[in-house]
């Protein structure tokens, strides 16, 4: 305060009269705080799955043919699936010797192979092949046209038979026409290629047929492929 306004004050107290004015602050502007934004609710982005593989995927096996108890054939059309791998995805057939060859895996020995056991010998051969796990393998029988058999002798329609399943005697013989009239179904029999060998098993069918007794079980024995059975 200057000296001038404190002799006037003094002055003004003195004639009794003193009023003390006291300038209000200057209000000072504060900024406010800067507050961090909350934190955000939305669930964190997650990356998107391994897209599933495209395309039409395998066709299946024949119609008629169980996988789970099918065995691989000589002459049979097999399709072999390997999941996203275009170049590994080809229809086969196997070689009168019982192999087949596949790119990446080579020669293998296929013949009295179940389709799984199969699809699992495929995948180990193609385990150098990747770093991490091997692709799905599915195989499917196309064509079962290795499972074949012939009737010949006293029936009605003898041939070679192509059925795609596998067959008991006694609808082989069905296949065929049935026996003829002078057929000797006592008689049958079914000659089998077995380890280089020839075998001959023999039948008697004649009660089953006549009379529907008999022996049931020789009725039901399984034809194999390959086989050949003659009715004299």
């Amino acid at each position: 305060m200057s000296l001038w306004k404190q002799g006037a004050l003094a002055a003004a107290c003195a004639a009794g009269t003193c009023v003390i004015v006291i300038p209000t602050a200057t209000a000072q502007t504060i900024a406010p705080a800067a507050v961090a934004p909350a934190a955000s609710t939305a669930p964190a982005a997650t990356a998107p799955a391994a897209a599933a593989p495209t395309g039409p995927g395998p066709s299946g096996s024949a119609p008629g043919i169980n996988t789970s108890t099918y065995r691989i054939n000589p002459g049979d059309e097999l399709e072999i699936y390997v999941w996203g791998e275009e170049r590994l995805q080809r229809t086969v057939k196997v070689l009168p010797d019982g192999t087949l060859a596949f790119p990446l895996v080579g020669q293998l020995k296929v013949q009295g192979m179940l389709p799984h056991d199969l699809e699992l010998a495929v995948s180990d051969r193609l385990k150098d092949q990747y770093r991490g796990q091997v692709p799905q393998v599915t195989v499917s029988i196309k064509a079962p046209t290795g499972l074949q058999f012939s009737v010949m002798g006293k029936v009605r329609s003898p041939g070679t038979f192509s059925p795609g399943r596998y067959t008991t005697i006694l609808e082989a013989l069905s296949l065929a026409g049935g026996p003829g009239e002078f057929a000797n179904l006592d008689g049958v029999v079914v000659l089998r290629k077995q380890g280089g060998h020839m075998t001959t098993l023999r039948y008697k069918l004649n009660s089953l047929f006549k009379s529907g007794t008999g022996n049931i079980d020789a009725a039901q024995a399984e034809i194999e492929p390959g086989d050949m059975i003659i009715v004299p």
